[in-house]
């Protein structure tokens, strides 16, 4: 996950590790390259995607065709045409040719193998093997419906014995292909409906707790039969016997499902604690619904289940070493339980599990931020408090137990000097500033010649830097030279200087179904509610005052864009590899232009987002 700021794409790793064909030293001036020079594909590459651009460049008193046709280049000879792919192997020859003829063409050969986006059945009579359902050592519930999945030959009978059970398993007959998130960023979000045969599937339950062992497959046909076991062990959990997961870490990562490919929840705070429900691979589901790695976790077994009762509420005005006001929620628990939060407009829900009311009293301290606390007790085991706000922003809030009081502060507006409006509107902010990738191990993307996106990104944050200072701002800065700084280190800096606004700087790229030539403007990326208002305003405030194109605003799961301490967004400035665009992004003038800008809107909204 450490290299993923800024790009989304799976697809696009091998697009931001690949080194240009002209390669830097580190520390070294980026020069230019003087003939044909191919920044994507590398020149041995694998995709799904059914095409595939090319961005590069070469001199502009020439010709460049690919495969013997001529293709389209901007008035600075940069190239970035989408071209299509067949499954299996794909070679293409890249070739310029000087309009003169007095040398000889420049060539680069690139071999491209797309691979199917499923999984094909075998051609053999036989299974895949990954394929056998599960591919862990899992755990479930008595009674927990599990169903049992494989890849066969089709036309084949199977069938999968689980202890003493013999299940049979029926062809899928339809099977919808969902596309991958990044397909909100290329305008092609659909479902496919695809009907290879060969998919298998049966599902069952089982009463009794125990060890079940690894699942066996059996595959007949005519008199032919293989059988194969599943690489997982199943168990079914005693519903006599709990398992307590009690968190270890800061906070732990929660997930829908048991792998990082599913959707965040609420972080759970250090001290929580939960009954194991299910168990896969290295992964815990917990009572609520939530996944959590046992590496975050220690477990215990017990004999009662970790539910509380909740009575009063609290809460109080505090200044805490930086300075930062803050309204501090109390709710006492008797054992630390799951928490779920959402944000809306002047509303913060928490959602308390394996909770049941018995409060009668809430206390709201009239210097505080909170205007009104309503409950409701929505089923048996789950008690919601919606905590209605005064200020039309939110500025931020933490959660934490101390002990086993749950704690959640909201951050107020920063205090803005008036006195001091005129000649320095930002008096009194922090704002917090990340100069997206960094170094000779994170490139980040690349523009046609090769010119890499930590560059630039440095070069916008140091003006955004100076334009901000000029305005009274106090400004933090992730880097301030070529380093390789991780993810941690990035969020942790947002987490410790509790800024009003963070920022991190980015431009773009796209995956390989892209249109690099038809895609271009500056998009802006937000994860928290309390984030969404600064991101349609700026992105709208610079592709109004710049006169450049509207890529979106988008909901994105990003690191970056993930602190709840502050307002924060990921702004992606213009694309890389757009061969126009690429010359704009570059252009020390329309930098300077570019950074003004953005600190004039930057102002702009925090004035209005206070007052």
């Amino acid at each position: 996950m450490r290299r993923l700021i800024g790009i989304f794409l799976i697809g696009m790793l091998s697009f931001l590790a690949a080194k240009s064909l002209s390669a830097q030293t580190p520390n070294q001036e980026f020069i230019p390259p003087k003939g044909l020079h191919l920044t994507y594909p590398p020149l041995q590459h694998q995709t799904t995607s059914d095409r595939l651009f090319f961005i590069g460049t070469a001199p502009k008193n020439g010709n460049v065709s690919i495969n013997d046709k001529l293709i389209q280049r901007s008035d600075a000879g940069h190239f970035a045409p989408s071209l299509p792919l067949q499954l299996g192997e794909n070679n293409f020859n890249i070739e310029y040719a000087e309009g003169t003829g007095d040398h000889p063409p420049e060539k680069i050969n690139v071999k491209v193998i797309r691979a199917s986006r499923i999984a094909l059945p075998p051609t053999e009579f036989g299974f895949i093997s990954d394929s056998l359902f599960p591919a862990v050592d899992i755990a479930r519930q008595p009674n927990e419906r599990i169903c049992f999945d494989a890849i066969a030959t089709p036309k084949t009978a199977v069938s999968v014995r689980v202890g003493d059970q013999n299940i049979a398993m029926l062809p899928r007959r339809r099977n919808v292909q969902l596309p991958p998130n990044s397909s909100v960023l290329t305008g092609d979000n659909e479902a496919n409906a695809e009907s290879p045969s060969g998919y298998f599937r049966g599902c069952t339950t089982f009463e009794v707790a125990g060890q079940l062992g690894k699942p066996e497959y059996e595959l007949r046909q005519g008199d032919r039969l293989i059988k194969q076991a599943a690489k997982g062990k199943l168990e079914i959990l005693s519903p006599k016997e709990f398992q307590i997961a009690h968190v270890k870490a800061i906070a732990a990562d929660a997930r829908t499902g048991a792998s990082t490919d599913f959707s965040r929840l609420t972080p759970l705070p250090q001290g929580t604690k939960a009954l194991i429900t299910g168990k896969q691979g290295n992964w815990l589901r917990f009572d609520y619904g939530g996944w959590v790695r046992d590496s975050l976790v220690t477990i215990e077994e017990v004999e009662t289940l970790p539910k509380s009762i909740v009575r009063s509420v609290s809460t109080k005005r505090i200044v805490n070493s930086l300075n930062n006001i803050w309204t501090e929620v109390k709710i006492p628990l008797e054992v630390p339980v799951p928490i779920s939060i959402v944000q809306s407009d002047r509303l913060l829900t928490l959602t308390l599990h394996n909770v049941t009311a018995q409060t009668d009293t809430i206390s709201i301290d009239p210097d505080s931020i909170i205007n009104k606390i309503d409950w409701e007790q929505a089923d048996p085991d789950k008690v919601i408090y919606k905590i209605q706000l005064k200020p039309k922003q939110q500025w931020g809030y933490k959660v934490l137990y101390q002990g086993t009081n749950l704690i959640i502060a909201l951050k107020h507006p920063p205090q803005i000097s008036q006195q001091t409006a005129e000649t320095t509107p930002l008096q009194g902010t922090k704002i917090l500033l990340d100069a997206g990738h960094g170094s000779q191990e994170d490139l980040g993307s690349r523009g046609p010649t090769g010119y890499p996106e930590k560059d630039v990104t440095l070069i916008t944050s140091k003006l955004l830097e100076t334009e901000l200072r000029s305005r009274g701002a106090k400004v933090i800065m992730t880097r301030t030279d070529d380093s390789d700084v991780l993810l941690e280190p990035r969020v942790n800096l947002i987490n410790q200087e509790e800024p009003t606004l963070a920022i991190s700087i980015h431009y773009n790229a796209l995956p390989d179904d892209g249109d690099a030539i038809n895609t271009a403007g500056v998009g802006a990326f937000w994860y928290n509610s309390q984030a969404q208002d600064f991101a349609s305003f700026i992105n709208t405030y610079l592709v109004k005052k710049l006169d450049r194109r509207d890529y979106g605003v988008f909901w994105n799961n990003l690191a970056l864009a993930r602190p709840t301490i502050a307002p924060s967004v990921l702004l992606e400035l213009g694309f890389m590899i757009n061969p126009v665009e690429f010359e704009w992004i570059i252009d020390p003038q329309q930098q300077q232009i570019l950074t003004k800008t953005l600190a004039d809107g930057i102002t702009e909204w925090i004035l209005n987002a206070v007052n």
